[in-house]
């Protein structure tokens, strides 16, 4: 196969500049042209005969010359060590490097060695015109593979107006639709977006339709990067240009659709698929739907997969087992698990995972554990996720014994822990006190070759501070920076609240101007523990000039932002300036929550505004938000310091009534009012109802209890409650 000279200019055939007339829509800058490489459009007259003559047996001569040389030599142009001056004027002069390649079609590996050696010279001068020769010679002779090389070659040195050259029908139209698809092949295997999207849309766009495969691999790369409006108009493109989908078009735009949520959008591209849906479109779809809590509609799909006898598996069901847990639906996820058995589905390590990290959630560890014990008992092997799952879970409820064992346990099942192991153990540590232990875990896993990460610094830092080690806290948070790692946000919560509440305060307000030098301000929580500070100091003015600022920089104030300052409001009695900072929440559309409205119930009962508490009271639960026993104990002791104890009973009852059941603090109140009233025996009773729900009185209920024994009492009165107490101490004692 020849260059399409009649196509061209003769001057590829002469050394004559090319002259190029091509009528393209160019979408690119023009650095994505051939201005670079190609002649300008205005040619040369023809050169004369002799002229011509004496080009021809040049190009012969070199073509000659190298088939001797390697005769001669067989090593000849194996590598770029080996030199020679007898080939200077090919690798300066392009059009006789084409030339010489042209003559050498006959031997296409023999034109690919000396190609290669050129290339690795010094002062080659590249072409996009002697690529696309050397190219075409490779696809004429089917060797695809170095094809490939040569247009990685292409790419590496930025020759994108080798698409112009083949779109503009210097080779024969199917070998330039070839190699348009081995450039965008290469392309997307480099993940080059851009320019797979230029390619595409120039190959469309001049009829060079290109293949299936490399439009699934474009619309595989959008999805992954999130590109779903691109991928979508490709898809169109693919269909306007007359470019048939496969079912791997359709699985990838669905699955495409399902990440960004857009379910509606996925179900309608299944309406319209024109071929028959695999297992693969189904599991897209049913992932989908689950994590956008369609959990029905992905059952449903489930049911008629099954009917229309496509094969399920784990990863069918894995998503919607993991859907329910996530709603708390533990009887729907456990019921789909056996469902799984009965319809001769096996459960994968994976699938035990998700049973064993939803069971957990919902503090079921003992049943998670029994998971991971029917995992072994089917000779499956555990992975490093489900260690670290079960480690995890028995370090947040205190048993390290038991989470050490079982990092005991992966390591002698060859498995290697990850900095998340190493994490969660250090965490649990942490968590019980234990920070020698903690700081020498964080040293072994060096010594293993893992390298601690930022959370592991964190939660060091976060340890030494709750146990009131400060030197401990500030030496671990330098090590950090010594090792080059960069705090994040959290991280400098971490440290602000500790220095706040046991270190030095002028140093955690401080952290403010790194942060902001770091280039990563402080964020809401930051501010909303400077503004709790401040609050707690009783500078209200700071903490309001605090929330301005926040403001100001473009942070949005949350509830707790607003209920801290209100809080600390009431607290020192300055009941008008709470309802003020009340009023400015609403009109910023916030919601209170119901702390915001316990402590507004709370705040005014206590100071005998009954009236304003009512209001509170009511307000809150007309706009959806539910009280809860610390509200009903506010209420229920506003009531009592004002002697209005049948009131204070109605809401007792109220809260019993609702399913709320009340606390120790409910009692006590009541307890206490009735003592002060002298109405020992309903004292007595409520203080026995207590112990039989198992509700245990503290120092403060005994106290308003035993306040009144000096006054009128009988002794009989004296040793009922004796009695009583002992049994609560003695209950208390064998709980212990």
């Amino acid at each position: 196969m020849t260059l399409c000279i009649k196509r061209a200019s003769k001057s590829l055939a002469t050394i004559a500049p090319l002259s190029l007339t091509c009528k393209v829509r160019f979408l690119f800058p023009s650095s994505f042209s051939l201005l670079h490489s190609l002649p300008s459009p205005s040619s040369p007259p023809e050169p004369d005969s002799s002229s011509s003559s004496s080009s021809s047996s040049d190009e012969t001569h070199y073509k000659q010359l190298i088939f001797n040389t390697i005769d001669e030599k067989p090593w000849a142009f194996c590598n770029n060590k080996w030199v020679c001056n007898k080939f200077h004027a090919i690798i300066v002069d392009p059009h006789l490097f084409i030339k010489v390649l042209n003559l050498m079609r006959e031997r296409p590996r023999i034109a690919l060695r000396f190609f290669r050696w050129v290339e690795m010279q010094p002062g080659v001068k590249r072409s996009e015109l002697v690529f696309s020769v050397m190219l075409d010679i490779l696809v004429e002779n089917n060797l695809l593979r170095s094809a490939y090389w040569v247009m990685e070659r292409v790419i590496t040195f930025h020759m994108h107006g080798i698409v112009d050259v083949l779109i503009c029908g210097y080779l024969k139209f199917e070998v330039s639709v070839k190699l348009l698809d081995l450039l965008l092949l290469v392309c997307s295997k480099k993940l080059m977006v851009d320019h797979c999207l230029w390619i595409f849309d120039k190959m469309v766009r001049t009829g060079l339709l290109p293949d299936v495969k490399n439009c699934n691999r474009i619309l595989t790369m959008l999805r992954d990067k999130s590109l779903v409006a691109k991928a979508s108009q490709v898809y169109r493109m693919m269909k306007e240009f007359g470019i048939k989908p496969t079912i791997v078009t359709y699985n990838t735009m669905l699955d495409s659709f399902c990440k960004e949520g857009e379910v509606q959008q996925a179900i309608e591209l299944l309406s319209e698929m024109r071929c028959f849906p695999n297992d693969v479109t189904y599991n897209v779809l049913i992932n989908g739907l689950t994590k956008n809590c369609k959990l029905e509609q992905a059952e449903g799909l489930i049911r008629e997969m099954l009917k229309l006898g496509i094969k399920v598996s784990a990863y069918t069901y894995n998503p919607l087992i993991c859907g329910y847990f996530k709603k708390g639906l533990l009887v729907e996820a456990l019921n789909l698990g056996e469902q799984m058995v009965s319809n001769g589905v096996v459960h994968t390590v994976a699938t035990y995972n998700t049973f064993m990290y939803g069971l957990c959630r919902w503090g079921r560890l003992d049943d998670a554990r029994q998971q991971f014990n029917d995992m072994l008992k089917r000779n499956m092997i555990p992975d490093i996720v489900s260690y670290n799952t079960l480690i995890y879970w028995y370090c947040r409820i205190g048993n390290i014994s038991e989470a050490f064992l079982l990092f005991n346990e992966l390591r002698c099942r060859r498995l290697v822990p990850t900095v998340v192991t190493y994490n969660t153990l250090i965490d649990g540590l942490c968590r019980v006190g234990d920070l020698d232990l903690a700081r020498y875990l964080k040293d072994t896993m060096i010594t293993q070759g893992i390298f601690p990460d930022v959370y592991t610094y964190t939660i060091l830092v976060n340890g030494s501070y709750k146990l009131g080690n400060l030197s401990a806290a500030r030496d671990l948070f330098d090590e950090m920076l010594h090792n080059g790692l960069e705090p994040d946000g959290f991280t400098y919560a971490t440290q602000v609240v500790g220095e706040l509440k046991h270190g030095d305060p002028a140093r955690a307000f401080s952290m403010e101007e790194q942060m902001v030098a770091k280039e990563l301000p402080p964020d809401l929580i930051i501010y909303n523990v400077f503004v709790l500070w401040h609050s707690k100091l009783r500078d209200f003015k700071e903490a309001c000039n605090l929330l301005h600022k926040m403001i100001s920089i473009g942070l949005i104030p949350d509830h707790v932002t607003y209920t801290t300052i209100i809080h600390a409001y009431l607290e020192n009695g300055h009941l008008r300036k709470a309802r003020e900072m009340f009023h400015e929440m609403l009109s910023k559309g916030l919601s209170p929550s119901v702390v915001t409205y316990t402590i507004l119930v709370h705040g005014h009962a206590a100071k005998g505004f009954l009236s304003l508490a009512f209001m509170y009271f009511s307000e809150m639960q007309e706009k959806g938000v539910q009280p809860n026993v610390i509200t009903y104990n506010a209420m229920i002791n506003g009531l009592c310091k004002v002697r209005r104890i049948g009131q204070a009973y109605k809401f007792f009852a109220e809260m019993e009534a609702k399913g709320i059941l009340p606390n120790k603090y409910s009692y006590t109140i009541l307890i206490n009012e009735n003592c002060d009233v002298g109405n020992w025996e309903e004292s007595l009773r409520l203080y026995q109802e207590m112990l039989d729900r198992e509700i245990l009185p503290d120092s403060c209920t005994h106290n308003a209890l035993l306040k009144q024994l000096n006054n009128d009492c009988n002794l009989n009165a004296v040793r009922q409650l004796e009695t009583l107490i002992l049994e609560c101490k003695e209950s208390c004692g064998a709980e212990t």
